[in-house]
């Protein structure tokens, strides 16, 4: 009889065991549990604003799997420990935590060749069997890439709520970005495969970063000779970016690719960067395959500006995302305003944009050699309009040093030859 009942309370004290670690774990595993926490608020509510809100969170950020579950629930005593002892800034996901294609492809069929929208043409196989991870394009569906914008850091946790996400997940944050696109394709064409390392598609943890820019200038200012003292210095001012040379050769990177999108520039690629390669619906517009297109759209830029930059414009075609000010984002009201045709915006925007300036920064081809130039062009410069248009790509007057004014893309101006200015100016 003790063995029997020794066997019944054993039963008994298994399925209490069991029983119990199954309802944990269920309940640990629901996104209830996840909004428990205040810090993750941000996360807490993008979910519930997006198109995944009706899967838990650890369909995508548990590989499947019973062992994999148990192993991430140890690992995650970690978050209970900083929960407690101090939440960290921001909250960014590990490199080693990144959700892994497994996770999306319990749901989602890797056979698709154009995407929902019907433009782009993906070959998603393709891509899965490079070990390519998908949230290297797909990093916002859930959460708008709110890291990357810096949106979600300890002082404004408190404004974040299913209303004030839905405002934030802007359509351009949820769907791929083109940049990244670009820059990974302009890798690959670069004998490169930058889906390898983990980093380039996790944010960088902002709390690593600052440590480990703390440890240089340590570093830096310990050394025992003025070389070493230099070198680190030298080290911890590239690895920042801050140099003039970096910022000038991500500007030259960025104008060979766009030259290279529209054809103008020629070279063996492994993966074509013109826009037919990868949109089906995003045709070159009739307007553009007329003669002499590249010397003659400046009235159609004029008086369209506003279509022009749909597709001409920086955003599109840099990977990098600036940080944002959560704040004047939810205070920003949604404006739309009608273009209205104007030199002066569309000479700033042609300085000021890499897709412009990749061809502005250039001689046009209509300008013949410079000493006959000199003397013939006085006619294409006679009218108010005229001079607008030479005015895109030159100063009047000498730039000043330092001035906050958009730079021209060439260093020539009217007023080095006309010093006293021209016969036709008319005082307004």
């Amino acid at each position: 009889m003790n063995r029997w009942k020794l066997l019944f309370v054993s039963l008994i004290g298994c399925i209490v065991i069991f029983g119990g670690g199954y309802g944990v774990l269920s309940f640990t595993n629901s996104p209830s549990f996840c909004s428990s926490c205040h810090e993750m608020a941000p996360e807490y509510s993008t979910f519930t604003a997006s198109a995944h809100n009706q899967i838990s969170c650890v369909q995508c950020h548990i590989k499947p799997g019973f062992t994999n579950m148990i192993t991430h629930k140890m690992k995650s005593m970690k978050e209970v420990y900083y929960h407690v002892t101090g939440v960290p800034k921001q909250i960014v996901q590990h490199e080693e935590e990144a959700v892994s294609n497994e996770n999306c492809l319990q749901c989602h069929s890797k056979n698709r060749l154009v995407t929902a929208s019907g433009d782009l043409k993906v070959n998603h196989k393709g891509h899965i069997e490079k070990d390519i991870p998908c949230v290297t394009c797909h990093a916002g569906v859930v959460h708008a890439k709110m890291a990357t914008r810096g949106i979600n850091t300890e002082e404004v946790r408190g404004k974040w709520n299913k209303a004030s996400a839905e405002k934030l997940m802007e359509e351009k944050y949820l769907r791929p970005n083109m940049g990244t696109c670009i820059d990974c394709h302009d890798k690959v064409n670069n004998g490169e495969k930058p889906w390898k390392e983990t980093a380039y598609i996790v944010p960088p943890n902002p709390e690593e970063v600052e440590k480990k820019l703390e440890e240089q200038q340590k570093e830096a200012t310990k050394g025992t000779s003025t070389e070493a003292t230099t070198e680190a210095t030298t080290e911890t001012t590239a690895e920042g970016g801050n140099t003039e040379a970096v910022v000038a050769d991500h500007e030259k990177k960025t104008q060979d690719i766009i030259l290279q999108a529209i054809g103008k520039q020629q070279k063996d690629v492994k993966i074509s960067m013109e826009c037919g390669t990868c949109h089906k619906k995003v045709k070159v517009p009739k307007t553009h395959k007329t003669a002499e297109w590249n010397q003659k759209h400046g009235s159609t830029a004029i008086n369209q500006l506003d279509k022009c930059v749909n597709c001409h414009q920086d955003s599109k075609w840099i990977r990098e995302i600036p940080k944002e000010d959560i704040i004047s984002l939810l205070k920003m009201k949604e404006s739309k305003t009608q273009y209205k045709p104007n030199i002066t915006v569309v000479k700033d925007q042609s300085r000021i944009n890499k897709f412009c300036s990749a061809c502005h920064g250039n001689r046009p081809p209509g300008h013949l050699k410079s000493d006959q130039w000199l003397t013939a062009h006085a006619s294409k410069a006679q009218t108010a309009d005229q001079k607008a248009e030479c005015f895109v790509c030159h100063d009047r007057t000498k730039p000043i040093p330092g001035s906050t004014t958009t730079k021209a893309p060439t260093d020539v101006y009217c007023e080095y030859c006309h010093r006293t200015g021209f016969k036709s100016d008319v005082k307004d």
